[in-house]
C-alpha cells in the first residue's frame, strides 16, 4: 500500500519510523528487535535509509595507499522485503543520488518493483565525509529532482534504453525530504522552499521533515509552503534527544538549532539516564502538540534505538 494511500484512508494521526540497516557483517537482528518492540503501535510504513559508499585507503606495501571503495551500511533492499513479508508492513525504502549511476538507479527500481515494494523516500544524499562536498556519479543524478523525474518517468513506462518496446510502467509513490530550518547548503529558506515547490511539481507526492526540536518552526514551515502552493501532505520528523553530547551533535550533524528551554533542562541533568528521560518528555509533548494541529503521521527517527520511541508511542497511541 502507498504511504499517500495511508495517509488518504486514515482516520487519526499515524505512527511511523526510519531504521537503520545494520553494519556489514552484522546480522538484521537489530530490524527484527527494533520492529519486534515497536509492533504493537502498528507503525503503518517503516523507512529504510541507504549509505553511500566511502573512500578508504589501504596500505598497498612498498609505502604505497590503495584507495577502495567501501559500502559500510549495505542491504537495504533486503530489508525492505523482510520487512514486508515477516511484518506485512509497507517498507519506503531511501533512494539517493550519491554513489549510483542512472542505470544503477533503473536497476534498483526494478527490483523493488518485482518485490513489490511501491513506495520510495528520493534524496541527494549526503557527500562523502573526506569530500567536504556533494560530488555525483558521472553517470548519476546531482539533485534530488533529478532522481525524481527518473522515477516518475519509469512510472511512465519511460526506461533508459530507448529501443526497450512493451516495457511495464512502475507505480512508485514518492515521498521527499523538507528541512524547516533550511537545508543546510541554501542560501535562504525561500530559496528552500522554492526547490521544494519543484519536487512536489514535478511529482512528489508527500513531504517528510528533517527533525525539529522547536513546533513552532515545523508550524512556520508548513505555513509558508502552503502560502506557495505545495499541498502535499507534511510529515514531521522527530528525534528524542538522549544524552548530554547530543548538545553538540544533533546542531553539528543535523543543522538544526535546539530550544534554550531544552538545553537549560539537559545542562543540568546529573545523569544520561535523566537526559533520556528529558528527552522523552520533551518529544511527548512534541507529539500532543502536533497531534492537535492535525498532522497526518509522526514519524521517528529510531537510529536502531527503539526504547525511547517506544516509551513516547505508549503514552500518545
Amino acid at each position: 500500500m502507498k504511504v499517500i494511500d495511508h495517509i488518504n484512508s486514515a482516520k487519526r494521526t499515524l505512527f511511523s519510523i526510519e531504521v537503520l540497516p545494520p553494519l556489514k557483517g552484522q546480522t538484521i537482528d537489530s530490524i527484527h528487535e527494533t520492529m519486534d518492540t515497536l509492533i504493537e503501535f502498528e507503525p503503518s510504513f517503516v523507512d529504510v535509509t541507504y549509505h553511500r559508499e566511502e573512500y578508504v585507503f589501504r596500505d598497498a606495501g612498498g609505502g604505497l595507499l590503495e584507495k577502495r571503495i567501501v559500502r559500510k551500511r549495505p542491504g537495504t533492499v533486503g530489508i525492505c522485503a523482510a520487512i514486508k513479508y515477516k511484518y506485512g508492513i509497507d517498507p519506503v525504502p531511501h533512494l539517493i543520488c550519491g554513489g549510483f549511476s542512472k542505470e544503477e538507479t533503473e536497476n534498483a527500481l526494478i527490483d523493488l518493483s518485482f518485490l513489490g515494494i511501491d513506495n520510495v523516500l528520493v534524496l541527494r544524499g549526503d557527500p562523502i565525509k573526506s569530500e567536504g562536498r556533494f560530488k555525483p556519479e558521472s553517470d548519476g543524478h546531482a539533485h534530488a529532482v533529478d532522481l525524481l523525474d527518473q522515477v516518475v518517468r519509469m512510472n511512465n513506462g519511460e526506461y533508459l534504453d530507448p529501443d526497450l518496446t512493451g516495457q511495464t510502467r512502475t507505480n512508485f509513490c514518492t515521498g521527499v525530504a523538507g528541512y524547516p530550518e533550511k537545508h543546510f547548503e541554501a542560501p535562504s529558506l525561500n530559496s528552500d522552499l522554492k526547490y521544494l515547490k519543484m519536487k512536489v511539481d514535478r511529482g512528489a507526492e508527500y513531504i517528510v521533515t528533517q527533525l525539529f526540536y522547536d513546533n513552532e518552526a515545523f508550524f512556520a514551515f508548513e505555513k509558508a509552503c502552503r502560502e506557495i502552493g505545495i499541498q502535499v501532505p507534511i510529515i514531521p520528523g522527530l528525534k528524542p534527544i538522549a544524552t548530554k553530547d547530543q548538545l553538540n551533535v544533533i546542531p553539528h550533524f543535523f543543522h538544526v538549532n535546539l530550544p534554550d528551554e531544552l538545553v537549560e533542562l539537559v545542562e543540568r541533568a546529573r545523569s544520561n539516564a535523566e537526559v533520556r528521560q528529558i528527552g522523552i518528555d520533551w518529544c511527548i509533548k512534541q507529539c500532543k502538540g502536533l497531534m492537535e494541529h492535525g498532522v497526518p503521521v509522526l514519524h521517528f527517527y529510531t537510529m536502531g534505538k527503539a526504547r525511547s520511541t517506544y516509551e513516547i508511542a505508549r503514552n500518545i497511541f
